[in-house]
């Protein structure tokens, strides 16, 4: 054989076993990391609750650094706030916060340590700590800190480690006490109530329903306060549509804040600092009393429904019906508004460019 061909013969045989030297570092890499995938996710703690242990859920503590904590608690069939005040909670809020429960899940490790969670603000003094029970039991125990680049970091309580989460909501923990407080107060048809009135420092407005016409009386104070033995004898400017307009106020009424025992509220001599509204429902359906008192914050107003406990705030939309005066009922004194297209001069001219004969518009 030709020493040519020896070397090509020699050639060949290295690049046979340089091509199956490399197949099989390959082989190896890929088996390797088909391998060690599933060891990282496996080594990946376990942070969501099952759907069944987030029904069973019947404790919720939320210690937030940037606002006051807060813990609920489920009382039957219902959850309640029970600090820092004692209070019916917002059902809605409450389920939201449970639903994502189930989606938190841990992605990646950042700190297998201790060392870093004051620098991530996974300590107590600056993260936020959820934990939630089964009985007396834990089924979930995290810190919730800073959020970057690589998502929401967050550590798991009783475990060594930062870890990046996906899932997990900021604003469904976060909230101020009054936003895990139930807001409803007052919930009707307007076209079931009947009879409705409204006693303050003015007087007393009376008004019926008949067929779906409202009819209204209103009885003056004398110069004591005192209200009079009879109202008016005819109330010429009395404006139905205001009635309606009130009602409506009132028909799905919902706090914008909550009172305290501290709060000058006013609401022991409401006639006097604010009104009473009282509204009768047909068919036996109930009767609803709100006692408006003084001004909370701006033009709101503390109120509270019926016997209840809760110390209410409300807007001024609403609080303004019970403090009206007369006005407030009637029909406005205003001359009819001009229609579009006439004129606003008082030179008679027709609308156009000022100045321009008419017969060049």
């Amino acid at each position: 054989m030709k020493t040519e061909h020896k070397i090509y013969v020699a050639i060949a045989i290295l690049l046979a076993l340089g091509g199956g030297w490399y197949a099989t570092t390959q082989k190896k890499q890929k088996d390797i990391a088909a391998h060690s995938a599933p060891a990282a996710m496996a080594d990946l703690p376990t942070i969501a609750v099952s759907k069944d242990d987030v029904e069973a859920i019947t404790k919720i503590e939320v210690k937030n650094a940037d606002k006051s904590s807060i813990t609920l608690e489920k009382k039957g069939d219902a959850w309640e706030v029970t600090a820092p005040v004692s209070a019916k909670a917002n059902a809605s809020n409450v389920r939201s916060l449970l639903d994502n429960l189930k989606d938190i899940k841990v992605k990646e490790s950042i700190d297998r340590g201790t060392t870093t969670y004051a620098q991530y603000e996974l300590n107590d003094e600056k993260g936020v700590h959820v934990v939630a029970y089964k009985g007396d039991g834990k089924v979930f125990d995290g810190y919730f800190g800073k959020s970057g680049s690589r998502g929401q970091l967050a550590r798991i309580g009783g475990k060594d480690g930062v870890w990046v989460v996906n899932g997990y909501s900021p604003f469904l923990y976060t909230r101020e006490v009054k936003n895990w407080r139930e807001t409803s107060i007052l919930k009707f048809e307007d076209a079931n109530v009947i009879q409705a009135s409204v006693t303050n420092p003015n007087g007393q407005f009376s008004f019926s329903q008949n067929d779906g016409k409202w009819s209204g009386a209103f009885t003056k104070r004398d110069k004591d306060g005192k209200l009079a033995d009879k109202p008016e004898k005819k109330w010429e400017k009395f404006d139905e549509g205001k009635v309606k307009e009130m009602l409506r106020a009132f028909k799905s009424l919902t706090a914008e804040d909550f009172g305290d025992e501290k709060s000058d509220a006013g609401i022991d001599d409401a006639e006097k600092n604010g009104g009473v509204v009282q509204i009768k429902l047909k068919d036996n359906a109930g009767d609803i009393t709100l006692k408006i008192g003084k001004t909370s914050k701006g033009t709101s107003r503390f109120v509270k429904k019926d016997a209840g406990d809760t110390l209410f705030v409300i807007s001024s939309w609403s609080a303004d019906w019970a403090t009206a005066k007369t006005d407030k009922f009637e029909k406005s004194d205003k001359k009819d508004e001009k229609k579009p297209g006439e004129d606003d001069h008082d030179d008679g001219m027709p609308g156009g460019i000022p100045g321009m004969p008419p017969d060049l518009h």
